[in-house]
């Protein structure tokens, strides 16, 4: 049974609860991330980072600009095609309008998932995916759900280790 069996019976995305969104998380053994940056301060850098740290996927980045560029120790690709294997999931951090391509780019490269972070929605992108096999998700946060899932969440939904230098109000 495939993948797009169990999780679309009628063959019409739909979104995958948490039962499967760990055992997805849980098959996977490479994770490339496009839409990649070498910016601390965004996001993709932001979930790359708690990756290496708290996972043991291996990781691809991959994003035009970072061809020949080494971040956080990996190089950047310029494609999915281009990495040394088929990557399980690919996370994506791209505008709606480009991830129907992406979805047909993950499957030309042998990926199984397509994974869309936290705040990006496109239901043409996820029905291609079904369409050609892979599975799914949308609209969820990989750092959130691989921590969720593995007691890496604290107070607030976050385990940053982050130390802010806000100032903090004090009563006078």
């Amino acid at each position: 049974m495939s993948t797009s069996t169990v999780e679309h019976p009628n063959g019409v995305w739909e979104e995958p609860g948490p039962a499967r969104r760990l055992q997805l998380l849980r098959a996977a053994k490479s994770v490339a991330i496009v839409g990649m940056s070498n910016k601390p301060s965004r996001a993709s850098h932001f979930v790359a980072t708690y990756l290496q740290s708290d996972s043991s996927y291996r990781l691809y980045w991959v994003n035009p600009a970072l061809v020949g560029k080494t971040v956080l120790g990996e190089p950047g690709y310029g494609s999915l095609q281009d990495l040394p294997e088929s990557p399980d999931i690919v996370v994506a951090f791209r505008k709606p309008e480009d991830l129907p391509d992406l979805a047909r780019d993950a499957a030309e490269a042998g990926a199984q998932t397509l994974w869309v972070q936290l705040g990006i929605h496109s239901e043409e992108a996820m029905q291609t995916a079904t369409d050609l096999g892979l599975s799914a998700v949308q609209n969820r946060c990989v750092k959130i759900e691989h921590g969720r899932f593995h007691g890496n969440l604290h107070l607030g939904g976050f385990d940053t280790g982050v130390i802010s230098a806000k100032r903090q109000l004090r009563d006078a």
